[in-house]
């Protein structure tokens, strides 16, 4: 059992990493360069967890915090992925991205913990649980294999439509909700902006992220509190990471197979537990190879640019 004093420190640390990355936002003006010493920030804040949490957990525990950090880290690279179209969707200027993102990691704190929370509480009590998880895993890992509609991320989503028809939605990006005539002749009312729907999408694309990521981490540990930190570590550096990413993600043209992969392993690792247990350090391996060969093979073999 983790010591109360433990989730209560990390979260002090997360608060007061937040205030300094705060800081770092108002030092550096050029965007891309703050994000890259806040990338810098997290990251060594993740390493550095790893070796605090040695003398409580062990080489072990902190091998298995390490693991399920990288599985996190490499699958939210395909959140980035979903909120470029979400932001390009709903044509939020690049300005006001970062404070979607912000919200949007805190409602990610929250879900992830209840999640992680449920998700243990069921394998506790029904160890054939962890199977349904291997199944959503490998379903997850089939699904990024096969190729969409060329048109899937461009058509408005139904019920974006469905909530425009029944409450006006303002077009204004400066805040999430306004007071503004709806119509010529109308008087001013209280109304939705275009930012908070986009904040909306980005909650839900998380949550169905996290259908697939919290199975993948508990295949890593099912002690809670490295679950949870591993998480909450791997999506703090998620808004920096958007910002120098955003123009190279389209070049990564093999990460979804990188991706797919991680899943089914995860899902795989989920299968055998019962006759065969992956340990913590080969499934860091394992992690890493993988990623380093999709990044690889992106650079090396970039797609060829449309004829026009």
């Amino acid at each position: 059992m983790t010591p109360l004093s433990y989730w209560i420190w990390f979260h002090i640390a997360i608060a007061a990493l937040m205030g300094v990355e705060y800081l770092l936002h108002l030092a550096f003006p050029d965007p891309r360069r703050k994000a890259t010493y806040a990338l810098i920030l997290w990251t060594a804040a993740a390493l550095s967890l790893a070796a605090v949490l040695h003398p409580h957990f062990g080489s072990i525990g902190s091998t298995q915090y390490l693991a399920g950090f990288a599985i996190e880290q490499a699958l939210s690279v395909d959140n980035l992925l979903v909120f470029l179209l979400l932001f390009r969707l709903f044509r939020i200027q690049p300005r006001y991205q970062p404070r979607v993102l912000f919200f949007g990691i805190i409602g990610a704190m929250l879900m992830r913990g209840v999640f992680i929370a449920a998700g243990l509480g069921l394998l506790a009590r029904f160890q054939w649980v962890s199977y349904i998880f291997a199944v959503i895993l490998l379903v997850a890992a089939v699904r990024l294999f096969i190729p969409e509609a060329p048109d899937a991320h461009t058509k408005p989503p139904a019920w974006l439509n469905w909530i425009t028809r029944l409450h006006p939605v303002s077009q204004c990006q400066d805040c999430f909700f306004i007071r503004e005539s709806p119509g010529p002749g109308l008087p001013p009312r209280r109304m939705v902006t275009v930012l908070f729907l986009a904040l909306l999408a980005v909650e839900f694309t998380d949550v169905v992220f996290a259908l697939d990521s919290i199975p993948a981490v508990l295949s890593i540990t099912r002690d809670p509190f490295l679950a949870y930190t591993s998480n909450i570590m791997a999506i703090m550096g998620l808004r920096s990471l958007y910002v120098l990413l955003a123009t190279m993600l389209g070049s990564l043209r093999f990460l979804h197979i990188g991706l797919a992969t991680l899943l089914g392993f995860a899902a795989v690792k989920m299968l055998i537990a019962k006759w065969y247990e992956i340990g913590p350090i080969p499934s860091l391996e394992i992690i890493a190879a993988v990623l380093a060969i999709t990044i690889a093979a992106s650079l090396l073999a970039p797609a060829k640019p449309e004829a026009v």
